[in-house]
């Protein structure tokens, strides 16, 4: 019914906008949560979660006693919740939707088990669902004996019947379905249970110790390094807390891990123990080797990639993630978009491309924004004799230019689009700046021109 008519029924009837991506956010939040149960889960549509449980169902004591420990902790959480448990997504979020709660079927009573569920547990739409209706289709066990040609004969489109027998088909296991995880499997994953729960960071990092060569070893033998490496603490309370490092290059050297790991380790608290250490790679790619200079007089002018990974990883591992910079060219004739700053990826960008025919020479320091000046100049459109910046007075003795660049006009602007004039200019104790006067008198654009120092020459 509409929410005036459902008001005026009962007056205290509470409302409140619904919060769609709060909703998306709180349940993949419950589905994290959720890893007790299975490293593997999904989201299936808004309101529900999908579970591989191969394999984890006797941990629990077996699958019905599994599905009432859910049933028990979500409850104890505040949230109401229907299970289903079977062998096919399709089959487990039917008896989810439109089952008993806390169902369980195997193989062998999967057919019997779907056929007494309603038809609108084969995720169709809507339009489908009414047509179904129609033809007096109400049951998925009413399905399997009808002819599929006939079927697609009372659909509008080819289309229509097919999705009817996809999910079909998906249900029963005749069809595989693609499930996209919330957390990708990893690429490598090495595990060590303790023996006894590890109540100190001194275990944490003996166990570390252990693991990384063993992951190590895996990487190797596919000629593979990572990118990405999670350790992970699973505590005596089923609670888990998690480290997760990066490199700028693939690596697969146990020391350099370690490295890695070695400022951040504190961050664990053991709480009551820790049963199990887990160690996983991502992010992995083909290690190539790379020849190493001479050192000295024999060093040539590359710069050592690797050694150069190796500081910006520790770096990141000290400071803390994206915080080394480095600098990429950009196609553009106006200095200030000329580069741009990027996080450090592994690699060096090209800076050897020829600079564009009639640029003058650029300086070694580039300010972010230019800073404004008071110049004196011996004629209007000349260069500047005199001119006072951050309150210091420099007389000019030499000075180069003018350089004209013109305003990209491709591109917003704000303001008026004006011209710059720029000079390389020296001072009488030998210092060397690089000043632009914005703008052309007498071109009506933004008043009278202005004069700004953009860089620094060595």
């Amino acid at each position: 019914m509409r929410f005036a008519d459902a008001r005026a029924r009962a007056p205290g009837l509470v409302a409140e906008p619904v919060d769609r991506a709060a909703d998306s956010r709180a349940l993949k939040a419950l589905a994290l949560w959720m890893e007790r149960w299975s490293p593997s889960l999904a989201l299936a549509e808004d309101d529900s979660l999908l579970i591989d449980t191969s394999g984890a169902a006797h941990l629990f004591g077996g699958e019905p006693e599994m599905l009432a420990d859910m049933a028990q902790r979500l409850e104890q959480g505040g949230l109401s919740c229907r299970l289903g448990l079977a062998p096919t997504p399709g089959a487990a979020w039917a008896l989810a939707h439109e089952g008993v709660s806390r169902v369980c079927l195997d193989e062998a009573g999967l057919r019997d088990g779907l056929a007494r569920l309603p038809i609108s547990g084969l995720r169709l739409s809507e339009e489908t669902l009414v047509l179904l209706r129609r033809f007096g289709l109400t049951r998925i066990g009413q399905l399997y004996d009808i002819d599929r040609r006939a079927l697609a004969r009372r659909f509008h489109s080819r289309a229509a019947a097919e999705a009817v027998l996809v999910r079909l088909d998906q249900a029963l296991g005749l069809r595989q379905e693609p499930v996209d995880p919330i957390r990708p499997k990893p690429d490598h994953c090495v595990r060590l249970p303790c023996v006894e729960a590890l109540l100190h960071l001194d275990g944490v990092k003996a166990g570390l110790e252990r693991l990384a060569p063993e992951l190590c070893a895996r990487l190797q033998e596919h000629g593979e390094g990572a990118r990405r490496f999670r350790l992970a603490a699973f505590r005596c309370d089923q609670s888990v807390v998690q480290l997760v490092v990066a490199a700028a290059r693939p690596v697969n050297d146990p020391a350099h891990i370690l490295r890695l790991f070695r400022d951040r380790l504190e961050r664990i608290d053991p709480g009551f123990g820790i049963e199990i250490l887990e160690l996983e790679a991502a992010g992995t790619g083909v290690i190539r080797p790379m020849p190493r200079g001479f050192g000295g007089d024999f060093e040539g002018d590359e710069t050592d990639m690797e050694a150069l990974s190796l500081l910006a990883d520790r770096i990141t591992a000290r400071i803390g993630d994206r915080v080394v910079k480095i600098l990429r060219p950009v196609a553009s004739h106006w200095p200030e978009r000329s580069e741009v700053v990027e996080n450090y990826e592994g690699r060096l960008p090209v800076w050897d491309q020829p600079a564009p025919a009639g640029q003058a020479e650029r300086p070694i320091r580039l300010f972010e924004r230019p800073e404004s000046l008071q110049v004196i100049a011996e004629i209007p459109h000349g260069p500047p004799m005199r001119f006072v910046w951050r309150r210091q007075v420099h007389q000019v003795r030499f000075a180069a230019g003018p350089e004209r660049l013109s305003p990209e006009w491709w591109r917003p602007v704000q303001g008026p689009a004006r011209a710059r004039d720029y000079y390389r200019v020296e001072d009488g104790e030998g210092r060397r700046f690089w000043v632009f006067r914005e703008g052309l008198y007498g071109d009506g654009r933004g008043g009278p021109p202005a004069w700004f120092i953009h860089g620094l020459f060595a």
